[in-house]
């Protein structure tokens, strides 16, 4: 196994290694609330939300239109490739969408399953589009994103404009005696009376209330630009089930790759082990049946050199079964077989199962391998003097701890098949989680999840 502790790991920065001008500049920047309206991130949630509006009327009029014709000709041929086309053609609006809030939103969402087109031809295709559940759900989007492009258009640019507007009221109310041939902006007005704001105070005023406004428009367009969110990754991404199937998919394929592994790997001890020594012990017993008429004693003594040969390769065996899946963990379970790993670990470890009942058989079998290799781990390159071995279960899930006093910066590291980085995807196999808490200096603490019905 790759090597996991006490390599590469620096001193990790932190408050207290920044100068004195950084905490400076931390000190005195302005909140966010007063940050938001000139933040970038403001202005592109605006251009989204104001860009929303011609690109929803234009899917609305396409989806509705090609709706309406391919459902009014289903009665003749023509019905059919209308309706595929249509959808068809939601689906590259989908994208041109989603390409559309990856840039003004920051929004990652992921490409949704393509067409499974099983069979060539124009038909095969047409069926697909019609069957697929991502093309109906861009259209679903294509309707509901219009009524909504309109009110959050209508919120935002009122805001927008009525709050900057009377910010700057104290620049530009000048206009209006100048030109206008009125006092100032008419608060209040009908054939008799009149009230204009244009006294210091109500200028004032007028200006607090437009930065209250200002302040506040952000806040709104980024509760807007939520619910653009919600749409688009609820329509336009891939479905949960077709998310799972991928995952599934990865998960078969880590398992895969896992088993090809471990055979290899006990191919390669039989050959380099056991059977080595299997081969050498007959041969020693050839020389030794050759040697027994004319020289007992040397014959003997061949014969106990293979008898110590064979104690060796029973151990071996008797190892590397250990390793597929020992019988103690069969007959008695994760606490008594966790305890015989302990005891042939180079510290001491304390090993605390606090388990009523048993998990499934494979899940039992990956916590076992799980804590064999990190203890393995921390016989290696921990450099402790103690180290602990908790399990219990929470809920429906089975909790693993491995801790040790030792040196500490474990990582996961590089993809491979052994190490923590082959810990992680074997446990992500099957729906589990390692979570690795390892500071340079120590102690370190590995914490694995796994479900408890596999």
């Amino acid at each position: 196994m790759a090597t996991e502790y006490g390599h590469g790991y620096g001193r990790r920065s932190g408050p207290s290694d920044r100068g004195a001008e950084g905490n400076v500049r931390r000190r005195f920047r302005l909140p966010a609330g007063l940050r938001a309206p000139f933040e970038g991130r403001t202005w592109r949630e605006l251009a989204y939300v104001l860009l929303s509006l011609p690109i929803g009327v234009l899917m609305f009029t396409y989806a509705v239109t090609m709706l309406a014709l391919g459902a009014g000709l289903l009665v003749t041929f023509l019905g059919i490739p209308v309706l595929a086309a249509g959808l068809a053609g939601c689906r590259g609006l989908g994208a041109l969408e989603r390409a559309r809030a990856r840039g003004l939103l920051g929004l990652e969402v992921a490409d949704p399953e393509p067409l499974r087109v099983r069979k060539s031809g124009v038909m095969a295709w047409m069926g697909a589009v019609l069957k697929s559940g991502t093309s109906w759900r861009h259209l679903l989007y294509a309707v509901l994103h219009f009524p909504w492009a309109v009110f959050s258009f209508v919120v935002a640019v009122n805001f927008c404009a009525y709050g900057w507007a009377l910010l700057t009221y104290p620049v530009w109310f000048w206009l209006f005696p100048m030109y206008g041939g009125q006092d100032g902006l008419q608060l209040y007005g009908d054939e008799t009376h009149q009230i204009y704001l244009d006294n210091p105070f109500e200028i004032t005023v007028t200006a607090l209330v437009g930065l209250l406004f200002t302040l506040a428009t952000p806040w709104i367009v980024r509760a807007l630009t939520l619910v653009d969110r919600l749409l688009v990754h609820g329509l336009l991404g891939p479905s949960r089930l077709a998310t799972r199937v991928v995952e599934l998919e990865s998960d078969r394929g880590v398992v895969v790759d896992t088993a090809a592994a471990d055979l290899r790997r006990i191919e390669r001890d039989l050959h380099d082990g056991a059977q080595a020594r299997l081969v050498a012990l007959a041969m020693d017993l050839g020389l030794a049946k050759e040697k027994l008429a004319e020289d007992p004693r040397a014959a003997a003594r061949m014969v106990d050199e293979a008898h110590g040969e064979v104690k060796t390769a029973l151990q071996e065996l008797r190892d590397l079964a250990r390793g597929i899946h020992p019988a103690v963990l069969t007959d008695r379970g994760l606490d008594a077989a966790l305890s015989a790993v302990a005891s042939r670990c180079t510290v001491p470890v304390q090993v605390d199962v606090d388990l009523a009942s048993r998990p499934a058989p494979a899940i039992e079998g990956i916590a076992y391998f799980t804590v064999s290799e990190l203890l393995q781990n921390i016989s290696k390159h921990a450099r402790a003097t103690s180290a602990a071995v908790d399990v219990w279960r929470s809920e429906d899930r089975l909790m693993l701890q491995v801790m040790d006093n030792g040196v500490g910066g474990a990582e996961a590291g590089a993809s491979g098949s052994s190490g923590l980085a082959g810990l992680a995807e074997r446990l992500n196999a099957v729906d589990g989680i390692l979570v690795i808490d390892s500071p340079a200096g120590g102690p370190t603490r590995i914490t694995a999840e796994l479900p408890w019905r596999g």
